[in-house]
């Protein structure tokens, strides 16, 4: 019998060609989606999909990953190069989980988060009450003006007044560039972790075209399918050994078992375009 799936499921082989029609013909106007690289699914697609790999390189709980290793190790490498930082996690499933950890890796239950409203251009995971950041933790949010610019001065007044212990930069929806050492600076005044989510804009970021979030934030989140235009999932980046076995210990096994071994191989596939001049020129 014959598994390829034009004969084997003909019905989802429709769907995926109707799939790929609508994106060649359509334009697309969604932020948070883009076109990945034939190499990067060619990745997803291999058999590393068959592969069970807790743990971490050189540290599984699972027999046969000298090949995953290398592959998550060059994932690692090629993060780190690209975004110029000491650590990178890039077993998150999404930039929702990577943010998670973030949280459950700094924070305790109940204590308080200071990140972007929603309805201003944040994300749920920044403190939303409908979010588990909004439920497990005791949120509060800043906004932007009528210009649609942030206003530093009134989020070190808000910060002041709540004293969180995280505060979130960063945002689903925010035309201006970021003012991370402003951030850095509000965060100094009170004493708070400075957590900077980039998902929108990290294409940007490593292609030199935005300011990067290092070395001002303690702790770096980002999806890896949005303006970085590879697989879909997330990652987490610090320049602190502390930080990162916190956060490493949050993903695994805090939030997260196996890791997608065949999304971080296209994740290092991503990756690696990102680090050419191509990527530069693209971007």
């Amino acid at each position: 019998m014959s598994y390829a799936i034009e004969t084997f499921d003909p019905e989802i082989f429709q769907a995926i060609e109707n799939e790929r029609e609508r994106q060649t013909d359509h334009l697309e106007m969604i932020a948070s989606e883009n076109f990945t690289l034939p190499a990067v699914m060619e990745a997803m697609g291999s058999v590393f999909t068959n592969k069970y790999a807790e743990g971490y390189p050189y540290k599984r709980y699972y027999g046969g990953c000298e090949f995953a290793d290398i592959v998550e190790q060059l994932a690692i490498d090629r993060a780190c190069e690209l975004f110029d930082c000491n650590y990178a996690n890039v077993q998150p499933h999404s930039g929702s989980q990577a943010n998670g950890a973030v949280y459950a890796g700094l924070l305790k239950a109940g204590e308080k988060i200071l990140g972007m409203d929603l309805s201003h251009g944040g994300h749920l995971t920044h403190g939303s009450k409908p979010s588990f950041s909004g439920k497990n933790y005791s949120s509060f949010t800043y906004g932007v003006e009528l210009d649609g610019r942030i206003n530093y001065d009134e989020v070190l007044r808000i910060a002041k007044t709540v004293q969180p212990k995280i505060i979130v930069c960063g945002a689903s929806a925010y035309a201006r560039e970021i003012d991370f050492k402003k951030f850095r600076e509000i965060a100094d005044e009170v004493g708070a972790i400075l957590f900077a989510d980039i998902a929108h804009i990290a294409g940007l970021v490593c292609a030199g075209e935005h300011p990067s979030p290092f070395p001002y934030a303690d702790v770096v989140t980002t999806t890896t399918h949005k303006t970085l235009a590879g697989p879909r999932g997330g990652m987490i980046m610090c320049n602190d050994e502390a930080v990162a076995k916190k956060i490493n210990s949050a993903i695994f096994p805090g939030l997260q078992g196996g890791p997608l071994m065949h999304v971080i191989a296209a994740k290092a596939v991503g990756f690696k375009y990102n680090l050419s001049d191509e990527w530069k020129v693209y971007a």
